[in-house]
């Protein structure tokens, strides 16, 4: 068991419907020392790639993604899901279904962020159904530039979102892989990597 699931063990909670509830680490209270340890291991499964920025999506994946910048000595750009009246310029936009949410969004990242030029490894903390990574790819691919990969904290294994990503041809790398969850018992059941 690694340093994320242990901690998803001993603070997760989970719920009724297939939710996971990590707000006393991940993401509501965030744990800094852990995502120093979440940076440095994707900087581990990522040292063969040339990154130049980390996209992430607001607002739970700011934090992380963040922490996973300073292991990269890159900039984070955000996609915003409203938009405001300082953001001024061109915008890639797409269309995403939130699971936690059950609402669909549109994000949005200003032009001038992202260019032909930029080798991007997308961060962010849970995967369920892939709509969220799907919209950053093609925010990305919309950009000209290049998905050199994907990292997420916790991936929901038994719904399609990782298979649907990995089938697309990305490098995903989860921290944790959730098989199964019992709402009645508090289990946590995760895929051996």
């Amino acid at each position: 068991m690694n340093f994320l699931e242990e901690t998803i063990i001993k603070q997760g909670m989970v719920k009724e419907g297939n939710v996971l509830k990590v707000d006393s680490f991940l993401n509501h209270q965030m744990d800094i020392a852990l995502f120093e340890l979440m940076g440095a291991e994707w900087k581990k499964r990522f040292a063969d790639k040339k990154i130049t920025k980390i996209l992430t999506i607001e607002a739970s994946g700011i934090g992380i993604a963040c922490i996973a910048a300073q292991n990269f000595g890159v900039p984070v750009v955000f996609a915003k899901k409203s938009k405001s009246i300082n953001l001024e310029g061109e915008m890639y936009t797409a269309e995403v279904e939130s699971f936690t949410h059950k609402k669909i969004n549109t994000i949005i990242v200003a032009k001038k962020f992202l260019s032909p030029d930029d080798h991007v490894l997308i961060i962010d903390d849970f995967l369920a159904n892939g709509c969220a990574l799907q919209g950053l790819i093609g925010i990305v691919q919309s950009a000209g530039a290049t998905v050199e990969g994907i990292g997420i904290a916790v991936e929901k294994g038994f719904q399609a979102g990782g298979q649907i990503i990995r089938n697309m041809g990305y490098q995903l790398e989860s921290l944790a892989i959730v098989d199964s969850m019992n709402a009645e018992t508090g289990e946590v059941f995760f895929r051996e990597q």
